[in-house]
């Protein structure tokens, strides 16, 4: 029997590596080697690439999985030889060439578009540059409705921002044309409208799981988002 690959969780925007702590222990559990790097959050190429290093570094097959921006992370990064499948966990599935900005404008705001706030960083060449964040108070209900208000009080204190000019960022690749892909709608998703996820998946012909889930689905349901990675596992086992 050929040992499971490597599962790299890449965290999406407002969050960072622990908004995967319920999903992490279902995987090692289950006999997957799990590394969850935490992802820059500068630029979508920038983290695309830093993602990729982590991964060609890994001995052996890797599943790639993305939450939310993530998602597009793993878009441009899954390129890498050893990735041998995407799993989308309530994110952007865009094409080559296409931003953030692009793919979302097709489809009408999800709540997020009121919620969030913008703060300024300063960057390498002295400029200013423009972060952004979920406004604390919202996190609970626009972010993650459905986990324990106990832990969305800490996640709304400990958000990962993500720089403004990422959204507007053409994906330099998509991994998808040449790699499987599943993909999980967060079906009562408020982050994100889930007819974006529905249409990204759906475009790169990914296997597809609804799940009726905030868009913190690992969170919330990480049995069930740990059931698309294994599946995704073994229907690329070689």
């Amino acid at each position: 029997m050929a040992a499971n690959p490597t599962v790299v969780l890449v965290h999406g925007a407002f969050a960072d590596a622990s908004s995967f702590r319920a999903l992490i222990p279902e995987l090692l559990d289950s006999g997957f080697p799990v590394v969850a790097p935490a992802v820059p959050n500068r630029s979508l190429n920038g983290d695309a690439a830093y993602i990729a290093s982590v991964v060609r570094q890994i001995e052996g097959d890797v599943v790639l999985v993305g939450h939310s921006y993530g998602g597009a992370v793993i878009t441009v990064a899954g390129v890498e030889e050893n990735v041998r499948a995407l799993v989308y966990l309530a994110g952007y599935a865009l094409q080559q060439g296409e931003s953030l900005g692009e793919l979302q404008g097709g489809f009408p705001d999800s709540d997020l578009a009121t919620a969030l706030v913008q703060t300024t960083y300063p960057q390498p060449d002295g400029t200013q540059g423009t972060d952004v964040a979920v406004d604390p108070a919202k996190v609970h209900d626009v972010f993650a409705q459905d986990v324990d208000p106990e832990i969305t009080r800490i996640l709304a204190v400990s958000q990962r921002p993500l720089a403004a000019a990422a959204f507007g960022e053409p994906a330099e690749a998509a991994a998808w044309t040449s790699k499987p892909s599943w993909g999980v709608v967060s079906s009562s998703d408020r982050t994100i409208n889930p007819d974006v996820e529905r249409f990204g998946y759906q475009r790169a012909g990914a296997t597809v799981v609804e799940i009726d889930s905030s868009h913190l689905v690992m969170l919330s349901h990480p049995k069930e988002s740990a059931d698309v990675i294994r599946e995704a596992a073994r229907a690329t086992e070689r």
